[in-house]
């Protein structure tokens, strides 16, 4: 988390011809402006949806010689958090320099307004006079900064996009992004294995299956390819001359395409490889702690590198960026922590936040009596899910195994020396209580700093920014009163205390529809003893200015109550699918939570099987609102047909 004093250590201090003429940026940056030799080039390759399974890392299963070696010249390092676990939201992280759960572009495929008066990082690079390529990903939540001032984000993004396009002399810095490991590429078949499916390693939380094997083995496989991506592209600069021109970073955007890697606020989601390559000329922006084929233990993240690559450039990064700079001349203190988020992935809703301080891993689950496997759709495309979930309805599975497809506690702590894969949680061991309330705290002051807007439900957030970024709503107490929205969502994940049942009394008539939301989520996770000693109210909040108070209320009475008034929960519920007349955020609420439901809301069949006929096949909007496919993916969930036993 961001310094607030922002007071660099700057060690080492640039060599005095770097420093000849000092000027200001466009942007009122500071920026070295001594020609091509005080700026370094800065190259970013970048692969998709891997950990670090490379030998560098100290993996035996992985065939990764290119990044191997440039480890063994640079530096790799061991404590590298991605923030989110899917790419969209990862990538965002990067761009921004920002939280998205404090811009509000936490959720996998959404776009949000970017924050006002600010900008992509990129942008302050072009001022700067780097020139500036992205080839090819982008994936961006936030939409780029817009207005007269506002500058293009990239010189070019696109699969042309190439440093050799720049002019004479300038600067640049380069991003190009392998795909080879995709997930989608992980899965597909037919494919001849290079990797062994016997001999690769399986995690605790996976079943030692066929099919698991061979997914596993792929992905070796896959790594493998884009390892070949990243050693094509230091050929190409090695080749022009620039190798001992350019400071070279090698990472991947979040873990590995696996079930319970990607999509997972853990450290097998979150952990990545990252390697920095500085050359002798550009050794002295280097950290202290950097040693050819030498390791750092220091905490870093994707918020971490818009901060650290403007450092490199000279630039001082502005106070808003919530990083800290780990590299260059305004290189800061390490951080005690790194945070890492979930929220919704493609159809399905959740929140969960996480931290770690290097060895224990908290994660908080906000809405814990949704499985740690919800059904997304597309990653049950991966023959792993499917055989994974199968095997459990069997009752194959070892309690460590079992645990992605059952309800979560609301606290979970692991420990990554003596249990690398976070399958046994240590939240509730007397011994570890302290280590949990530090933890604890230190989730609760990230998310006050960055003042958490998606703790709003999503459509909430949107309606109540308007025309502004989340980001700027988020910082008006008005609209967004944020230590009553945290108390109360802090208090419907806990266990409860009498001041708590107090506070719940008075919450159902709060006047902000946020904490009645908590309040209802508090009662519907507490389950049949709190619905019975709450119901009036339940049945009022049925009628509540707010869909989303509506929606959870239903859902809560359905579940719990009895038939009279299951049937008005269900009528309720039934009212909110349509996204033609709902909205898309509702509708997703609302069948996401009739699907969670399963038997108990079957007499809602029939009309969202005309609902289904009537939307056909939605498709996703291709100005990044890709959330407008949700309700028919989930009204697919909902009405597939049952299984023959």
């Amino acid at each position: 988390m961001q310094n607030p004093a922002r007071a660099p250590q700057c060690w080492p201090l640039l060599p005095a011809f770097a420093l000849l003429a000092v000027g200001t940026g466009a942007r009122g940056q500071a920026v070295t402006d001594a020609g091509p030799a005080a700026r370094p080039n800065i190259l970013w390759i970048t692969s998709e949806d891997h950990g670090p399974h490379m030998g560098c890392y100290g993996d035996r299963y992985a065939t990764t010689p290119n990044v191997d070696a440039l480890a063994a010249k640079g530096m790799l390092y061991t404590r590298a958090w991605s923030n989110a676990p899917v790419c969209a939201p990862a990538r965002t992280t990067i761009i921004s320099g920002l939280y998205p759960p404090s811009t509000g572009s936490e959720h996998m495929r959404s776009m949000v307004r970017f924050p006002r008066g600010k900008q992509m990082f990129p942008q302050l690079l072009r001022d700067a006079g780097y020139y500036c390529t992205n080839n090819v990903k982008e994936d961006y939540n936030l939409e780029k900064p817009a207005g007269e001032k506002a500058s293009k984000v990239w010189d070019l993004s696109s699969r042309q996009a190439h440093w050799r396009n720049r002019a004479a002399h300038q600067p640049f810095f380069s991003v190009f992004n392998s795909e080879k490991s995709h997930e989608s590429r992980m899965r597909a078949r037919p494919h001849t294995p290079v990797h062994d499916p016997a001999k690769v390693r399986i995690p605790a939380y996976h079943p030692n299956a066929q099919e698991v094997r061979q997914d596993w083995a792929q992905y070796y496989d896959k790594v493998t390819e884009a390892d070949a991506d990243a050693g094509m592209r230091l050929k190409e600069l090695d080749a022009a001359g620039l190798a001992e021109d350019t400071v070279v970073f090698y990472y991947g955007d979040h873990g590995s395409g696996m079930p319970r890697n990607k999509r997972s606020a853990c450290n097998s989601g979150l952990h990545v490889p990252l390697v920095v390559y500085f050359p002798p000329k550009w050794r002295h922006l280097a950290p202290p702690e950097y040693r050819a084929g030498g390791k750092s233990d220091r905490l870093v993240s994707f918020v971490d590198l818009a901060p650290s690559v403007l450092s490199l450039a000279g630039i001082k990064p502005p106070e808003w960026l919530q990083g800290n700079a780990f590299l260059g001349k305004f290189t800061e203190k390490p951080q005690p922590y790194l945070y890492g988020f979930r929220g919704r992935m493609d159809e399905r809703y959740d929140l969960v936040r996480s931290v770690t301080d290097g060895r224990y891993v908290y994660v908080r689950n906000y809405q814990p009596h949704r499985l740690a496997g919800q059904p997304v759709e597309y990653m049950f495309q991966t023959p792993t899910t499917v055989v994974w979930k199968r095997l459990h309805e069997q009752g194959k599975l070892t309690p460590e195994q079992s645990h992605f497809w059952e309800p979560r506690a609301p606290e979970e702590l692991y420990d990554l020396q003596t249990d690398p894969d976070e399958v046994h949680s240590l939240a509730e061991r007397p011994e570890h209580q302290e280590r949990l309330r530090k933890l604890r705290k230190a989730h609760a002051d990230w998310s006050a700093t960055v003042r958490d807007v998606a703790l709003l439900p999503e459509g909430e957030m949107k309606a109540r920014a308007g025309d502004e970024s989340p980001y700027d709503m988020a910082r008006d107490e008005a609209r967004f009163p944020y230590s009553r929205i945290f108390a109360a969502a802090d208090r419907a994940t806990r266990k409860p205390t009498t001041s708590d049942v107090r506070a719940l009394t008075d919450g159902w008539n709060d006047l902000d529809a946020a904490v009645r939301f908590w309040n209802v989520q508090a009662v519907l996770i507490r389950g049949k003893v709190a619905v019975t000693e709450f119901s009036d109210p339940l049945r009022k909040a049925l009628t509540d200015d707010s869909p989303y108070v509506r929606v959870t209320a239903a859902e809560t009475l359905a579940r719990y109550g009895g038939t009279e008034v299951r049937k008005e929960a269900l009528a309720v519920l039934g009212r909110h699918c349509p996204p033609d007349t709902a909205g898309h955020f509702v509708s997703m609420a609302a069948l996401h939570a009739v699907d969670d439901l399963g038997p108990i809301a079957a007499p809602l069949h029939p009309e969202l099987q005309a609902l289904s006929a009537r939307l056909g096949q939605a498709k996703e909007d291709t100005a990044g609102n890709r959330y407008q496919s949700y309700p028919t993916r989930l009204l697919a969930a909902i009405l597939k047909p049952t299984p023959k036993p």
